[in-house]
């Protein structure tokens, strides 16, 4: 119900006595937003969708959610509007930023936090904002968000240097330094992930930091893929930049963040121009804003905001640890169940025990993935990913011969032991029926899969 606050001329402008999501409490209730009624099968049964997609977008948590519902009745533009509505989005925008800030341990001296649409948007700003001529060095492994943003002919970059993949943790770090050592004089920046959308595997943020600050060169780390089961510190690691995705974080409403060091941004011709970026427009001339408006042109996704900013309240570093641990318990589970399975092989760069965030990436012997993923969706309910998943180099290198897709499994705050089980026991099921089990087409009719082996 929307809340009527009488007009009161003593209070015109201000912002005090209204209810705005961003001056909650952290919700210690981190349950999501789920349909009721579970999905359908093909049999016409239905059941509790077990959902295996989180890597690719995580559900609304229900505290964002009613954040949004707090933040709805008072919606209006930010910034420039003296209006009573307008103030209160003003207000709830500057504190979403501060939440968020808090969230990746921004340094107040020294770093910007700026709302862009996601992590693909936040790297292609930072690739326009490096200076003139700067060296990238980025790994093949990463996702094409942070693998492809700096050859843009848009980017400032002025020389790219991608390095094949790691053999190890302690490969990947000297490999850095090299390169970065061997780079041109001038400004140099290392592109890593925190943990691969492909594999899961956590990388060594805080050793390949000391290794490019030593070769005094800055490190921008893709978080996207950590941030939902890890607590991140740009303070703590000692990284220069950090990119993230709301809708990884259970926060789906178009909102991402880059934060980090300012100068660069600071200094950078606007990403996109418009109304917001710029502080005075003359018939030959434009003063641009600072930061963060600098690079916020247009009229900001203030509701987005507002979701990531719940979202980063809800999973404190106490309830990021308590998460890991039981999602590391979860993925244990199914990594094991997977094992005993002949022809399942799972996907790794690293040795199988190197810690990672709850993601399997797997193939089966004689089943193409996309067949699979439409099975385990049509006959058991359960929702998996298939395909290159915006990583073609990394997944091309790791696919075993006869394969050119996987699946990727990816477990969140919805997981439940009955969700792992039903996968294991559903590709088991699977594999036990043969090549020639039956599947659901376009048209919603049963029909008979063909021989896969006939098409490899």
């Amino acid at each position: 119900m929307t809340t009527v606050i009488p007009f009161d001329p003593a209070r015109a402008g201000r912002t005090d006595g209204v209810p705005h999501p961003a001056s909650r409490p952290a919700s210690a209730d981190r349950s999501i937003v789920t349909a009721d009624g579970g999905v359908p099968l093909i049999t016409g049964e239905r059941v509790d969708y077990a959902n295996f997609d989180y890597a690719a977008s995580a559900p609304c948590l229900t505290a964002v959610a009613d954040a949004l519902s707090t933040a709805l009745p008072f919606y209006a533009s930010v910034h420039r509007g003296a209006g009573h509505h307008s103030q209160v989005s003003t207000e709830a925008y500057e504190r979403s930023r501060r939440s968020v800030a808090r969230f990746l341990g921004a340094r107040p001296d020294t770093d910007a936090v700026v709302f862009v649409r996601g992590t693909t948007d936040a790297l292609n700003l930072l690739a326009r904002s490096v200076p003139e001529g700067c060296t990238v060095v980025v790994f093949e492994s990463e996702h094409h968000a942070s693998l492809l943003p700096w050859e843009h002919p848009a980017a400032r970059s002025g020389r790219v240097v991608r390095l094949p993949l790691p053999e190890s943790p302690e490969a990947a770090v000297e490999a850095a330094r090299e390169a970065l050592r061997a780079a041109p004089e001038g400004p140099r920046l290392l592109c890593v992930t925190a943990a691969s959308n492909v594999t899961g595997e956590i990388w060594p943020i805080a050793e390949l930091v000391a290794a490019a600050h030593a070769e005094d060169a800055r490190v921008v780390v893709d978080a996207a893929q950590y941030v939902p089961h890890l607590p991140f510190s740009l303070a703590e690691t000692g990284a220069d930049y950090v990119a993230l995705s709301g809708h990884k974080l259970y926060a789906p409403f178009g909102s991402g963040v880059l934060a980090g060091r300012s100068d660069w941004l600071s200094e950078a011709t606007p990403y996109l121009s418009g109304g917001g970026a710029t502080r005075r427009v003359s018939e030959h001339d434009v003063l641009w804003n600072d930061l963060p408006a600098r690079h916020e042109a247009g009229s900001p996704n203030v509701l987005g905001a507002v979701a990531l900013a719940a979202a980063c309240d809800a999973f404190t570093p106490e309830a990021l640890a308590e998460q890991h641990i039981r999602e590391s318990v979860l993925l244990e589970r199914l990594r094991s169940g997977f094992a005993e399975i002949d022809g399942v092989h799972e996907l790794t760069l690293w040795d199988a025990e190197h810690e990672r965030v709850g993601i399997v990436s797997f193939v089966v012997d004689g089943l193409p993935a996309g067949l699979l993923a439409a099975a385990l969706s049509a006959e058991y309910g359960i929702g998996v990913r298939d395909g290159l998943f915006c990583a073609h180099p990394l997944t091309d290198h790791l696919l075993p011969e006869g394969h050119d897709q996987a699946v990727r499994a990816s477990l969140g705050v919805g997981t439940t032991e009955e969700h792992v089980d039903r996968l294991v026991g559903a590709v088991a099921d699977l594999v036990a029926r043969g090549p020639r089990w039956e599947y659901v087409d376009l048209d919603g009719r049963l029909v008979p899969a063909p021989d896969p082996r006939a098409t490899l």
